[in-house]
């Protein structure tokens, strides 16, 4: 079935069709209409979720992850400074394995006061412990929200779910996109797999958010980690599954014509659209460039990027968030990491571009490919970081 929707809208009628049993939450631009579209499902009897209007949005993950570890599906929504507002509980809600999924309309942070989009809200939140999902386009926003649930809540997993899709450019654009009927995504997300161990279950009682000292601090953290190794199967699993359900493929990282590309520019969101349209623009002028996109932000793909950028000369890496103090952007030091034991590496370079919203058009995107080939005739990235759209 084909609709046409606000992006935001969409995420709404998608947690319409997964029905949690509880969303909490405070709204918040450009976020807004996920939680205010979706109440109004709550308050005509389309659903039977409770939802829980708090008054921040520390307040909503608090709630998220007391009903989460509860045994209850749950669901909210955010950006910006409202996830900033949720950072003590968002690695709370990560070690207590709670797999809460937060839809973000990703927007810049303050200050100065900016409700446009960027990757700062989200990238800020990467070392918190929750997966992430990102997405360029509505159809595949609402594809991961579908699959984040499946992905969140199986038994190998359960950990807390961003699904990441860019503020305004996307969230308010309308699109026609493919959805399922409501009775195929609940076969498919399945129902909830309450965890043995919960607040409600009297026979057997357990604690939660215990104290942990040198003693035994290490350990906890180390049993997070050995268990977010299993997020990557999880995620292929899931999206072959969805594959199959709707003919609509995903992986980690989407490679877009890097077969024999020369300059490859890594990007995500949005952006990655913009810049496929300015690949094939330069593939007609006989120019051997590609793009990697990044789906699957955390855990991190290393090997797949690792795999996608070996046959390339020199990659630009594209951030819409900045590392202050930092050598570059955080999306670059994870590509950087990823090839630390290649071979043959690629002569890397960042870019630092449309914060606060400001358009990333394919002219930018040329320049950003011919940076690469500049690096190539001089042997290197001079600087290494170029912010590109800037005025100067």
């Amino acid at each position: 079935m084909k609709v046409a929707l606000e992006t935001n809208q969409l995420m709404a009628f998608a947690m319409k069709q997964i029905e949690p049993h509880v969303v909490a939450a405070y709204p918040i631009t450009p976020s807004t209409e996920v939680v205010q579209e979706f109440s109004q499902y709550v308050a005509n009897g389309d659903v039977r979720t409770e939802f829980v209007a708090v008054e921040s949005e520390h307040s909503a993950m608090s709630a998220c992850l007391a009903a989460s570890l509860a045994g209850a599906r749950v669901m909210t929504a955010t950006a910006s400074q409202g996830l900033a507002f949720m950072w003590e509980m968002l690695h709370i809600a990560s070690a207590s394995r709670a797999p809460i999924v937060t839809i973000v309309a990703n927007r810049a942070l303050s200050a100065p006061i900016n409700i446009h989009g960027d990757h700062s809200d989200a990238m800020g939140a990467r070392d918190t412990g929750w997966i992430q999902l990102w997405a360029e386009s509505a159809q595949e926003a609402y594809d991961n929200v579908i699959q984040a649930i499946r992905i969140g809540e199986d038994p190998r997993v359960r950990f807390p779910v961003l699904v990441n899709y860019d503020g305004f450019t996307t969230s308010h654009a309308v699109e026609t996109v493919e959805v399922l009927e409501d009775e195929e995504v609940r076969k498919f997300i399945g129902s909830f797999p309450r965890p043995e161990v919960n607040f409600l279950n009297i026979e057997k009682p357990a604690s939660f958010g215990v104290l942990a000292l040198q003693d035994y601090y290490m350990e906890f953290k180390r049993a997070q980690a050995e268990a977010y190794k299993n997020v990557k199967p999880v995620v292929l699993e899931v999206a072959e599954a969805y594959a199959k359900l709707t003919g609509r493929k995903y992986g980690l990282i989407e490679e877009y014509k890097l077969e024999d590309a020369d300059v490859v520019l890594v990007a995500m969101n949005s952006a990655a659209g913009t810049a496929k349209e300015t690949v094939d623009k330069l593939r007609q002028a006989g120019k051997k460039v590609g793009v990697l996109k990044i789906r699957l932000f955390r855990p991190f793909p290393i090997e797949e990027v690792a795999s996608a950028l070996k046959g390339a000369k020199a990659v630009v890496v594209m951030d819409r968030a900045y590392t202050y103090g930092g050598p570059a952007g955080p999306l670059f030091c994870d590509i950087a990491a990823a090839l630390t034991n290649v071979a043959q590496r690629p002569l890397l370079g960042n870019v630092v571009a449309g914060l606060g919203g400001r358009d990333i058009t394919m002219e930018h995107v040329e320049h950003m490919f011919n940076l690469g080939y500049k690096a190539l005739e001089r042997g290197s990235f001079e600087p290494l970081v170029t912010w590109v759209g800037v005025r100067e």
